[in-house]
């Protein structure tokens, strides 16, 4: 069987609801089912209870601002953990850059910390974070 890309990958880990929800609202899709290949930072389900419903409504609402949130999660090419882990910063498909630091030994992109590297799949990587990433508007 065909490995599944990174849309297929997050539906059957079945912790990436709120994502995948998001992504379709956004309309990024059918990009994050294309040919890639894309290094996505997946928050878990977990990661948007620190958002509330209306904070998740009102991103749903401003599709800018939403496609800005999720690109902040993505980077172009499929870039392992390890590699990650040489970098200290990566630019996103957002534009701005994400901070890359070891702490204890995980690896944290900005405040959010890498809880399982290097999910495959057949466009790309996931790697699982345990917070959203929100671009910085400070200099």
């Amino acid at each position: 069987m065909a490995q599944k890309d990174l849309i297929e990958t997050a539906q059957s880990a079945g912790a990436f609801g709120t994502l995948i929800d998001l992504v379709a609202a956004a309309e990024m899709t059918e990009t994050l089912k294309g040919p890639g290949p894309f290094t996505v930072f997946a928050p878990t389900d977990q990661a948007f209870t620190k958002f509330s419903a209306e904070q998740i409504a009102a991103l749903k609402k401003n599709k800018e601002q939403l496609r800005a949130v999720l690109s902040y999660h993505v980077m172009s090419g499929k870039v392992t953990a390890r590699d990650v882990a040489g970098m200290n910063s990566a630019t996103t498909l957002a534009g701005p850059a994400v901070d890359i630091k070891q702490v204890n030994g995980a690896l944290q992109i900005n405040d959010a910390t890498v809880v399982q590297p290097d999910v495959a799949a057949s466009n790309g990587i996931i790697h699982v974070i345990d917070a959203v990433l929100t671009p910085s508007s400070e200099p």
